[in-house]
């Protein structure tokens, strides 16, 4: 039998080779295989004969505590470096460069106007001034205004003086403070972050202590409050708060006190600014209690039977310059106010009654009635109340009434525009709500708030408009509109002229005021200060951030000290200059406070019904 394996078949039994010449043996007797007989050997058998392919052996690397392959480890390392450029470095280069401050963006033109604005309150405070006033050259005045008051401890020491004269008229007093305390209510985070904040509300607190002085704040029911300190008579020749021409500080005649034992108007209004201070105040629960106190009782003052007369009717040293023309608008407005800073229904309950908007005539939309100021506040109560409605949409049963008052505020704003001509305007771009007569601004500042507001009220409430008609109109139209009014005050008109004194390179400076033009190192009698008031020189103090009366209808203006229908500022009329100007001003973002203003209003919701009695059969 052939052998294919070569060799033969036989096994030898001899043990005489070591096993060492065995192995040589095998060693050589597979190599000795022919080749020939290797080359008839199929796959399988040459397999068998070599033996399985030598591999390569893995090398690995001792760690000590952890043995891994060679390949493993330098893969590892790589992903280590790759980690390290692509997240380590990024992040070490963060941390190490030397980091730049973000410098916020310059403040707008309205905050650069709103911080001086602010100071022409500084300038009208009357009594004893702290220290931190800020106006050098304003001192203690007005000490012994209501010495002779047996009912009011102390006096009415405080408060503002009105204008350019020294008369502390306590309807716009009220009014000025109302509105200083609605715009700090809708933005305080402007006014935070301008840092005016505090500011502001020290101004509000100053004359709120006032109003709070006026009448019986602890009592329930009143008889009379306080209208007026000081005051003048028309050609009067007797030395009075006209007559005489001398800075509050060297007042040497007598002040007269006004009261009235009816005041509808006025009794509404002390409610609203002392209701609107409260809120401003609720972190502060003691005093915004007792804000809360006075301003029920002047409400239910006003409210009295038998003392629905307005407060300036036939008064002399009142009538001819805040003559009250209706108190049903007043009636509104202080309602409204008393229920945001009380949530008593009662009130808003009378302020959406329809015989009060008959009254009011605010369904009439007399243009008139749409001039928002001291004397009507149709349109600001209005927009007040639409607020509830737009926020809170109340329903039943005050849905109709407010819904009226939406639709009337809309109405309002579209007459400020002058594609509806129901205003006429200047050619220079100035809106003209009292007709072409004297002091135009404070009008224009007041309507320029409410069209702003209302414009942040829509983009709050996610509205993008209004109708007029039917014509639909954005939102950012009556922004507009709002815009390049108070840009028309701050400069942007026919004589490149800024109304705000402080602001700006070109400002009148023969403001009409006593305080300003008189040196204030120089003591001068009654009639010793005519030279002051007569002289063609500039004032020698600056009184910052006064609001002048304003142009003429044809946009002239003469800045003359007597010409007080052009140069005079007055505290109301600033005050609803500050109002437009933080409603406008983007510098600390945009916006109303949705809440705040709602923070002592319940819930609207009806009652859970009592559970229904157990059925008996």
């Amino acid at each position: 039998m052939h052998n294919h394996w070569g060799g033969s078949l036989e096994i030898s039994t001899t043990d005489s080779a070591t096993e060492d010449e065995k192995s040589r043996n095998m060693e050589w007797d597979r190599a000795s295989v022919s080749y020939q007989h290797y080359q008839h050997l199929d796959e399988t058998q040459q397999s068998w004969l070599l033996g399985p392919p030598e591999r390569k052996k893995k090398k690995y690397v001792d760690l000590g505590c952890v043995v891994c392959s060679t390949k493993a480890l330098k893969w590892t390392v790589y992903g280590i470096l790759i980690a390290f450029f692509v997240i380590g470095l990024p992040v070490m280069i963060v941390k190490l460069v030397p980091k730049h401050k973000h410098h916020p963006s310059p403040p707008d033109n309205y905050t650069l106007a709103l911080h001086k604005a602010l100071l022409f309150f500084n300038a009208q405070k009357s009594g004893k001034l702290p220290k931190n006033n800020g106006i050098p050259w304003r001192g203690n005045s007005g000490l012994s205004d209501g010495s002779k008051l047996t009912d009011v401890k102390g006096g009415l020491v405080g408060g503002y003086y009105d204008a350019g004269d020294n008369i502390k008229f306590h309807f716009p007093m009220s009014f000025a403070m109302t509105m200083l305390s609605w715009s700090a209510i809708e933005y305080e985070q402007k006014y935070r972050a301008i840092g005016e904040y505090d500011h502001i509300r020290d101004l509000i607190k100053w004359g709120t202590d006032y109003l709070l002085l006026t009448f019986n704040s602890t009592a329930t029911r009143i008889d009379k409050i306080y209208s007026q300190v000081g005051g003048a008579r028309l050609n009067s020749t007797t030395p009075d708060d006209h007559y005489c021409w001398e800075r509050p500080e060297d007042m040497d005649y007598t002040r007269d006190v006004q009261m009235a034992n009816g005041a509808p108007d006025l009794g509404s209004e002390m409610a609203a600014a002392l209701a609107a201070a409260s809120i401003v105040f609720r972190d502060d629960n003691l005093y915004s209690r007792k804000l809360v106190q006075g301003a029920t009782t002047a409400f239910n003052f006003a409210r009295r039977f038998g003392g629905r007369v307005p407060y300036s009717r036939g008064n002399p040293v009142i009538e001819p310059f805040y003559n009250s023309t209706g108190f049903w608008d007043d009636y509104m407005w202080g309602a409204a106010w008393m229920y945001y800073a009380t949530g008593n229904r009662s009130y808003i309950s009378f302020a959406t009654d329809p015989r009060l908007s008959k009254h009011a005539k605010a369904a009439l939309m007399i243009p008139d009635l749409s001039v928002f100021s001291w004397d009507n506040k149709l349109p600001g109560a209005m927009l007040l109340l639409t607020r509830m409605r737009m926020f809170l949409n109340p329903g039943y049963p005050y849905e109709e009434m407010l819904g009226s008052y939406h639709n009337l505020t809309g109405l309002t704003m579209c007459s400020y525009l002058q594609t509806f001509h129901v205003f006429n305007w200047t050619k220079g771009g100035m809106i003209q709500l009292n007709h072409g007569r004297g002091q135009p601004l404070q009008y224009v500042a007041n309507a320029a708030f409410l069209a702003s507001v209302f414009a942040d009220y829509m983009n709050a409430t996610n509205v993008p408009g209004w109708y007029c008609g039917s014509s639909f109109m954005s939102q950012d139209v009556i922004r507009e509109f709002a815009a390049s009014q108070m840009d028309y005050i701050l400069g942007k008109n026919p004589l490149n002229m800024s109304y705000v004194v402080g602001y700006g390179k070109k400002f009148p400076k023969h403001v009409h005021h006593r305080g300003a033009s008189t040196p204030h190192n120089v003591k001068t009698s009654c009639t010793g200060g005519w030279k002051w008031r007569d002289s063609r020189n500039p004032n020698p103090n600056t009184i910052t951030g006064a609001m002048v009366g304003g142009p003429d209808k044809f946009d002239k203006f003469q800045d003359v000290r007597k010409s007080y229908s052009y140069t005079e500022p007055t505290l109301a009329g600033n005050a609803g200059l500050v109002a437009a100007l933080v409603s406008l001003t983007s510098t600390a973002g945009n916006g109303v406070d949705r809440n705040t203003i709602f923070s002592a209003v319940p819930p609207l919701y009806p009652a859970t019904p009592p559970p229904p009695p157990p059925w008996r059969p």
